[in-house]
């Protein structure tokens, strides 16, 4: 078994959901800009976020459900808020950086 440094643990989870979120949102709307994409992604990942400040029993008890823990998670931190707009970011990057390569590989055979 790989021992990961703990940033790891705390930050990767999080990344990934990001990075999820992005490209969930480029699927549903594949023709707005990367900046829209990153903007709606980077409100909605924000908002849930903040959402954990509020501790409604009702939403409690939805987070409680795996589904419900997977979207909402359980308590607010600054730390995941940097490591969405990283994911998010890397998203972007990558997405620009495909495009760019399709771009070029159309060019070759015109």
């Amino acid at each position: 078994m790989v021992d990961f440094p703990q940033w790891v643990h705390l930050y990767l989870g999080d990344f990934l959901w990001a990075l999820m979120v992005f490209w969930l949102i480029c699927s549903l709307k594949p023709k707005f800009t990367n900046m829209q994409l990153a903007m709606i992604a980077l409100l909605f990942a924000y908002s849930i976020e903040f959402s954990q400040l509020y501790q409604g029993d009702w939403l409690n008890t939805i987070r409680h459900t795996k589904l419900g823990a997977l979207v909402f998670g359980f308590g607010f931190k600054v730390s995941d808020l940097a490591a969405y707009t990283l994911g998010i970011g890397f998203g972007v990057f990558i997405k620009h950086t495909l495009l760019n390569q399709k771009k070029k590989h159309q060019l070759h055979f015109m």
